[in-house]
């Protein structure tokens, strides 16, 4: 077996195929050296355990998840933002079938902080993104917000309820966008 392993990124190029075709829970040492080619020893140069072979692939999925096109976007709407994120959402879930759902119990019961802060991390990213977007919504009423229900609180409430469609496998996001709408417009 070669035990020269050309980049990290070839191999994370792995670990998403293997969740493609297997699902997370098929990420180990030995099934990400047998689809590199490599000796399993080659991998830990790259990652010291399998916990950061693990939340190195679930760091990558999502990555892929929401940089699919590669391209930036700019949205007219608040809900038109949360209409593109809940499509990647599914698109990403289609494409890694269970990662949504099943990531974090792949990580060992000592590892399950760090699932947890890869998940969170990504969760805060698209939270912060929604509040950029409803900040530059130049159609949000004056008055929908105030000490009573912040920005802030709003995008925690739309993307607790968001994240629970999701876990419950609703693939209609038109209620959602509705009370968002009557809220803010």
């Amino acid at each position: 077996m070669n035990t020269i392993v050309t980049s990290k990124e070839a191999i994370l190029a792995e670990c998403r195929a293997i969740v493609m075709e297997k699902g997370i829970s098929s990420i180990n040492m030995r099934s990400v050296a047998a689809a590199c080619g490599v000796a399993v020893g080659s991998l830990y140069n790259y990652f010291p355990s399998k916990a950061d072979l693990i939340g190195a692939a679930v760091e990558e999925v999502w990555r892929d998840i929401f940089h699919m096109s590669g391209t930036p976007f700019a949205f007219q709407s608040f809900t038109d933002c949360l209409a593109w994120l809940f499509e990647s959402v599914q698109k990403g879930c289609a494409k890694y079938p269970g990662f949504f759902t099943l990531h974090s119990v792949s990580f060992a019961a000592g590892d399950k902080d760090k699932g947890r802060q890869i998940m969170e991390h990504y969760f805060g990213h698209m939270k912060m993104g929604l509040l950029s977007v409803l900040d530059q919504d130049p159609d949000i009423r004056q008055d929908a917000f105030n000490a009573s229900l912040t920005k802030e609180e709003f995008i925690e409430f739309i993307f607790t309820a968001f994240t629970s469609m999701l876990l419950n496998g609703k693939d209609d996001l038109r209620p959602l966008a509705e009370i968002a709408a009557r809220c803010i417009y």
